[in-house]
């Protein structure tokens, strides 16, 4: 009997924080293809949050899924972006309840004394632009993984 190896091991969801630029650029990477509807954005001012929840690829598992000939897969995961003062939006029409938006990457533009803004760059030239006055976002799976619906690797803005 020969010993399990380190892919045939249990996957246990993602819950990863960024406060700092190269953190948030991991987690941009894991988010990247990202899709959700307009009504899963929510911006609770008084609890200085925003969050959306969205169905990520599962970047992390593309390379075992293609080894194993397995479907490619999503989760449902859920992005919060802590400390946020305001938030502004670009080519997002919330009023089309239909809408689903495509999430291409999330940056930090830094400005003084560690605040800035958390930028969502959407495809089809969207963006969300949060003020923020420190950078604290978080990336926590919330399902279990899906076959992906379309089969196949996300291309930008798919």
């Amino acid at each position: 009997m020969a010993d399990a190896t380190f892919e045939e091991g249990r996957e246990r969801p993602l819950n990863l924080g960024a406060f700092e630029v190269e953190d948030l650029q991991v987690l941009s990477s894991l988010v990247q293809d990202a899709v959700f509807p307009v009504t899963e954005l929510s911006w609770r001012a008084s609890a200085r949050r925003f969050a959306v929840l969205l169905n990520r690829f599962r970047w992390e598992d593309r390379e075992a899924a293609t080894r194993r000939g397995r479907p490619f897969e999503r989760v449902q995961s859920l992005l919060v972006v802590d400390n946020v003062l305001g938030v502004a939006s670009q080519g997002v029409d919330r009023a089309d309840k239909d809408i689903v938006l495509s999430l291409l990457s999330v940056t930090f533009e830094p400005g003084e004394d560690g605040a800035g803004h958390v930028l969502l760059t959407l495809a089809g030239d969207g963006a969300l632009r949060l003020s923020v006055e420190a950078l604290e976002v978080t990336l926590k799976d919330v399902t279990r993984p899906y076959h992906a619906p379309s089969g196949h690797v996300p291309q930008h803005g798919d």
